[in-house]
């Protein structure tokens, strides 16, 4: 199986890919908005080919107010439409609940812990089955498996 620094280094065309690995994949991140936006991402790929979300990226920036957690954990549901009719991003009921949801767990996680990163540096490390378990208990049921293990290549 080709690894995906393997991939990048034999796919230049790719630059999508190519941007991602280069400046985000395995950077660790400090800031909760940017942890919120990576958990976003990874939820909204399950399902589908990375590629796609890194193509929406920019789009979903501008759809969820640049990842802001106050913001959008206040999100009403004239907002939940708004997304769901989003054309930029992914229209998928469950993924539009998860990230509104997880906004507002986030908040509540970041009053007990200080942050969003404190709380995920107070479980660190932890096993990909454990840390599967911690998200779904603290957050909502949607992160599948492998979005969790991917999450945590942010920490």
């Amino acid at each position: 199986m080709t690894t995906y620094c393997e991939y990048c280094l034999t796919h230049p065309e790719d630059t999508f890919n190519k941007t991602y690995h280069n400046t985000q994949y395995g950077f660790p991140l400090d800031d909760d908005n940017l942890l919120f936006e990576r958990l976003v991402f990874e939820i909204n790929q399950a399902g589908l080919s990375w590629i796609t979300i890194l193509k929406k990226a920019d789009s979903f920036r501008r759809a969820y107010h640049n990842f802001d957690l106050e913001t959008v954990a206040n999100y009403t549901e004239a907002d939940r439409a708004r997304l769901l009719a989003d054309a930029g991003i992914i229209r998928n009921r469950l993924k539009v609940n998860a990230a509104i949801v997880n906004a507002q767990r986030i908040l509540d996680l970041r009053a007990e812990h200080g942050s969003f990163k404190g709380w995920l540096d107070m479980h660190h490390p932890l096993s990909k089955d454990e840390w599967t378990k911690l998200f779904k208990k603290n957050l909502t049921q949607y992160p599948p498996r492998y979005s969790v293990i991917h999450m945590t290549h942010a920490i």
